[in-house]
């Protein structure tokens, strides 16, 4: 009976001491596990994803600019850069489409831009992230939009009065363009009249602290991203080249906004502008490319060789230049 007993205390006290072992192997593994939580240390929120990459909550961009006229001022895309601010680390052309040219050509050499780029809007990229200086910006073909603009401080070196019909009396700077540009405008006006349809200027040339002014009254009112639909920034309004005026009925009627499409002066400069040298800078489907929203107002001097080519192709002067767009920096 005894042999009995102390067999039962020995099974008792060998079961215990394995019942102990096994807790304290648990209790220490649990322990190591809070001390180390895996992937916590080396992850978490700082970790990017398996390409290093990260999202850009500012990447996106949309369209819109220069009509001054009654606004006096051209989507989206807020960069945090301050308006007319250069990025000149960038070397590379931004405005993509293979133009097979050197970018370092004389402005108005051009691409050569085909109507199939029409289809291949997403090769050009035109917005404030990546910016350039225009090298040759007295040249009657510059390339000016949101990512190329013109030399802080520029002024056209011969502006004038077109003598042409305005929507205002004053002799003022918005009543100016540059000579070969105001002498095209004037046998573009009178054109027209001999096809009863009577033109007035409402906007040419404005200078860079103008356009500051506006833009940043337009960015007090409506904020970055509504500002950059409507208006340019300073440096990059085409009105700034002298070659630009935003034209109307002189009834003055639509002057600049949407309403002025589909009027009688608005198709006659849409199929006949470019005789005279003109185009329409802004047209319509094209928002994506030129950066700024349709402005069948907005007629800009090329001469009548890329006018006319760019009209007929049905493409902007981004992709007629494609590229090939010198810059300064």
């Amino acid at each position: 009976m005894r042999k009995w007993a102390t067999l039962i205390v020995a099974v008792i006290i060998v079961g215990g001491a394995l019942i102990y072992f096994a807790n304290s192997r648990g209790t220490t593994k649990d322990e190591a596990t809070v001390e180390n939580p895996p992937a916590l240390a080396q992850g978490g929120s700082g970790d990017q994803s398996d390409n290093g990459s990260t999202v850009d909550p500012d990447g996106t961009s949309d369209a819109g600019d220069a009509g001054d006229a009654v606004s006096d001022g051209a989507g989206d895309g807020s960069t945090g850069q301050d308006a007319g601010q250069a990025d000149d680390g960038k070397d590379s052309a931004a405005t993509g489409g293979d133009s097979g040219q050197d970018p370092g050509t004389e402005a108005g050499e051009p691409a050569g831009g085909t109507s199939d780029n029409n289809d291949n809007n997403s090769d050009f990229v035109n917005t404030y992230d990546v910016e350039h200086v225009v090298s040759n910006p007295t040249s009657d073909t510059v390339l000016v939009n949101k990512t190329y603009r013109l030399p802080e401080g520029y002024v056209p070196p011969d502006l004038v009065y077109p003598d042409v019909a305005f929507t205002f009396s004053e002799k003022i700077d918005k009543r100016k363009m540059r000579k070969v540009a105001a002498d095209a405008l004037k046998e573009l006006f009178d054109a027209a009249k001999q096809d009863g349809v009577y033109l007035a200027g409402v906007s040419g040339y404005r200078s860079e602290s103008r356009q500051t002014t506006l833009y940043n009254n337009y960015v007090d009112r409506d904020g970055v991203k509504a500002a950059d639909t409507y208006s340019a920034r300073p440096g990059h309004s085409e009105h700034q080249t002298g070659l630009t005026i935003d034209v109307s009925g002189t009834d003055g009627k639509c002057a600049a906004e949407s309403c002025f499409a589909g009027t009688k002066e608005a198709n006659w400069l849409a199929d006949h502008a470019y005789e005279y040298g003109f185009i329409i800078r802004y047209p319509e489907g094209k928002e994506s490319i030129t950066g700024y929203k349709y402005e069948p107002w907005h007629i800009r001097y090329v001469g009548k060789e890329i006018a006319e080519d760019v009209t007929k192709k049905d493409i902007t002067l981004e992709q007629y230049f494609g590229s090939a767009v010198p810059v300064s920096k």
